[in-house]
C-alpha cells in the first residue's frame, strides 16, 4: 500500500509589512507677520533654512532677502492688502505664523485709551484679520495657521492689561478656529516664554527683564514652529508651550 501524504504548504499571501509612518510634509510657502524683527525675524531664517520659502508682513523692510508687504496691522484693510500683495509676489501660502505684537506697559489708568487699545488691534484684530485674509488658500492646501499668544495668555500680570487681554483673546481665538477648521486646516498655538529680541527696548527698566533672565532664543522658539508646520496630514499640535528652562513666568 502506498502512503500518501499531505502538502501542508499555505498558499495565502503573507501579510502586508506594516506601513511606515507617514513621512512629514514640507514646509512651503509660509506668511510671517512681523517677520522683521525678534522672533518673526528668527523664524525667516530657521524656514528658509528648513528648505520653506518665508514672506514677510511688517510694517518694517526685513534685512533678509524675502518677499515683503508692509502693512501696519492696527490700521483696517491692511491685512488683506498685504496677503495680496504676498499672493502675488510669491504664491499662496501654504502656512502663516502671526509673530507681530506690541505692548503698552504700566498701570491701567496710566496708559492712554488709544494705545490701550492699539495692542488690542494689532495683537488681536490683526491676527484674525491675516487668517481671515490666507484662509481659504490654507483650506484648498490643507495648511497651517500658527498664532502666537505668550505665558501672559495662561496668567495675568499686573501693568500688562492691554498684552494680557491681547493674548488671552488669541488663545481663544485660536483654539475657536481648530474647532471650526478641524480636518481642513491644521491650527497651533504657540504659547512662547520670554526671549533675547528687541521686545523689550525702549522700555522703562521696570520693564524689563532683569540681568539674570532665562530668556529663550528665538531661534529655538522658531524650531518648534517647524515641527508643527511639518506634522503629515491629519497630525496637529493643537499648543505647544517653549520657553527657557529657567523661565519666571511660568509656571
Amino acid at each position: 500500500m502506498t502512503a500518501t501524504t499531505t502538502d501542508t504548504t499555505q498558499s495565502s499571501t503573507a501579510p502586508a509589512p506594516a506601513s511606515s509612518p507617514l513621512a512629514p510634509r514640507s514646509v512651503g510657502t509660509v506668511f510671517v507677520t512681523g517677520g522683521s524683527s525678534g522672533l518673526g525675524a528668527a523664524l525667516v531664517d530657521v524656514l528658509a533654512a528648513a528648505g520653506g520659502t518665508p514672506a514677510v508682513l511688517d510694517v518694517a523692510e526685513p534685512s533678509a532677502d524675502v518677499p515683503f508687504a508692509a502693512a501696519d496691522l492696527g490700521e483696517p484693510g491692511a491685512a488683506q492688502a498685504a496677503v495680496d500683495s504676498l499672493v502675488e509676489q510669491v504664491g499662496p501660502p501654504d502656512a502663516v505664523v502671526t509673530a507681530a505684537g506690541i505692548d503698552a506697559c504700566g498701570p491701567l489708568l496710566d496708559i492712554a485709551a488709544e494705545d490701550w487699545e492699539r495692542v488690542i488691534r494689532v495683537n488681536l484684530l490683526g491676527t484674525v484679520a491675516v487668517v481671515r485674509a490666507v484662509l481659504p488658500y490654507l483650506e484648498e492646501r490643507r495648511g497651517t495657521v500658527v498664532t502666537v499668544a505668550s505665558t501672559l495668555a495662561l496668567r495675568g500680570a499686573g501693568d500688562a492689561t492691554a498684552y494680557c487681554a491681547s493674548k488671552w483673546g488669541i488663545r481663544g481665538f485660536t483654539q475657536a478656529l481648530a474647532a471650526e477648521y478641524a480636518g481642513r486646516v491644521g491650527v497651533t498655538c504657540l504659547i512662547p516664554g520670554g526671549m533675547r529680541t528687541p521686545f523689550f527696548d525702549g522700555r522703562t527698566e521696570q520693564y524689563k527683564p532683569g540681568p539674570d533672565a532665562d530668556l529663550n532664543d528665538p531661534a529655538a522658539t522658531a524650531a518648534a514652529v517647524v515641527t508643527a508646520l511639518t506634522q503629515p496630514p491629519g497630525s496637529e499640535i493643537r499648543e505647544m508651550l517653549v520657553m527657557a528652562s529657567g523661565e519666571a513666568s511660568w509656571p
